[in-house]
């Protein structure tokens, strides 16, 4: 528990995530977004920023320093906005940092697998 005691962060601090993002258009005059989708996750995937990105059913998961991820986030606003002429985007972000220990989503996913296996040989 906190104790409110003043904690100091600096701007050269690093902080890795984990952010689950889904971003929608509003307003296309269809229900397939598909096309979208696929400008999407082409601009996430030659991003500069070091976010590594793996594409899922629901959305796309960004692997990187929060401040990066973040910022990839307001690049594909920017985008879709400017580029793909849409004035409005519904956007779900779901983040989790840690600092005990360096795990990626794959990590995450391989240890759920990994106990569903040992339990019932899966």
């Amino acid at each position: 528990m906190s104790d409110n005691t003043e904690i100091t962060y600096h701007s050269t601090d690093s902080l890795s995530c984990l952010a689950d993002v889904c971003i929608v258009p509003v307003g296309t005059g269809s229900a397939s977004i598909s096309d979208y989708v696929f400008e999407l996750e082409n601009y996430l995937r030659n991003n500069t920023l070091n976010v590594k990105t793996t594409l899922h059913s629901a959305g796309t998961t960004l692997e990187g320093e929060m401040s990066d991820v973040f910022n990839l986030i307001k690049q594909v606003h920017l985008f879709c906005h400017k580029n793909l002429k849409l004035v409005r985007l519904h956007t779900e972000i779901r983040t989790g940092s840690r600092t005990d220990k360096s795990q990626t989503a794959a990590d995450k996913v391989n240890t759920v697998e990994k106990k569903i296996s040992d339990k019932y040989g899966k």
